[in-house]
């Protein structure tokens, strides 16, 4: 049965009165949160980044490993930060997808143990839809607003037209901007996590030090509309500047990255100005991961005052990976009466 447009407008305007664990695992953080009347109790991160670093990027297999160690005190920390019990609990909202299978798995297994157990509604939340609604945990954030999603997974463009009510505008052909910086600072020998490391950096040099390209696509076939972004070709331009051109000094390095960093941002907002100009929306929202970067910060916030729109990004610890944000979409589909069954599976790949 099909909503109304009006009764999912009623819902995002109603006050959430449920308290909600979310749990959270679609790649290498295992997170857990509980949300009470939409506000956040507790939020806890177990991040792997230490595994993950001798090999340059997250190795599926130890992330579904250390997400087995990490589940259950994760979950008790959550609880006992927000000083309630699993009985104090009305639901349960795990991401189901999309992202590492084996990851996925472990969240949403103990999710649907706790909620057969408890006898509480449990809800699969769409990773995508968490960090579309990530900037409501803190701010009013009025419908209909325009979504940037930069992660080290996903590079997107939603309009919000309402809860539960997504348009999609376009993503990313190749790399996602997050996984463009990790590949980049492995070229440069900086280590992991790359965006981390390339922000830091990037603040000691000259972000017009080198003109890396920026790659501006043709519509394909039969979808003019759809504004598409594409990383790949500026990862091997770094490539193949190091290459020609090794690095001796500090201050060589921080230019690559300022460099390099500048011409993501300039892709990322150059396709945002057009989804905006095109839908006439006056409200941006930018979330994911990469939304920490400082440099899309700045000029974000340096786009919504020349145009007039006003931008929201959410604060840093709610822009990567994280279980309020799965919290809050489950909680207005609880609030809803609604509830998957146990045999929900995870999905790798899962459409907003």
């Amino acid at each position: 049965m099909e909503e109304s447009q009006d009764d999912v407008s009623e819902l995002a305007q109603t006050s959430l009165k449920m308290r909600v664990l979310g749990i959270e695992s679609s790649c290498d953080d295992t997170a857990a949160a509980v949300l009470a009347d939409g506000v956040v109790l507790s939020s806890v991160v177990a991040s792997q980044d230490d595994i993950h670093r001798r090999f340059g990027g997250v190795v599926p297999e130890l992330a579904s490993r250390s997400h087995l160690r990490n589940i259950t005190p994760v979950i008790e920390a959550a609880l006992e930060g927000a000083q309630v019990t699993l009985a104090d609990i009305d639901g349960i909202a795990a991401t189901c997808g999309p992202g590492l299978i084996g990851s996925l798995l472990v969240g949403l297994s103990a999710a649907k143990a706790i909620a057969y157990v408890r006898g509480v509604p449990f809800v699969g939340v769409n990773h995508l839809e968490g960090h579309l609604l990530s900037a409501r945990l803190e701010s009013e954030v009025a419908f209909p607003y325009l979504a940037l999603l930069v992660s080290g997974g996903d590079t997107s463009l939603y309009y919000a037209e309402d809860i539960g009510r997504y348009r999609f505008f376009g993503c990313t052909r190749d790399d996602a901007a997050g996984e463009a910086f990790d590949k980049a600072a492995r070229v440069m020998g900086l280590g992991y996590p790359g965006g981390r490391l390339i922000d830091a950096l990037s603040r000691q040099g000259d972000p017009r030090a080198i003109r890396f390209p920026r790659a501006r696509l043709k519509p394909r076939r039969g979808q003019s509309d759809l504004l598409e972004f594409s990383f790949s070709g500026l990862k091997t331009a770094v490539w193949q500047y190091v290459r020609d051109h090794p690095i001796t000094a500090e201050s060589m390095a921080a230019d690559i990255a300022a460099s390099f960093q500048e011409a993501v941002v300039d892709m990322l907002l150059e396709k945002t100005q057009i989804a905006l100009d095109r839908t006439g929306c006056t409200q941006l929202v930018i979330a994911g991961g990469v939304a920490a970067n400082s440099r899309l910060r700045e000029r974000a916030c340096a786009l919504g005052d020349a145009s007039g729109v006003h931008v929201t990004i959410p604060p840093l610890r709610f822009c990567t990976d994280n279980a309020a944000m799965i919290a809050l979409a489950g909680a207005y589909r609880l609030q809803r009466g609604e509830h998957d069954p146990l045999s929900l599976n995870a999905t790798a790949d899962f459409e907003l």
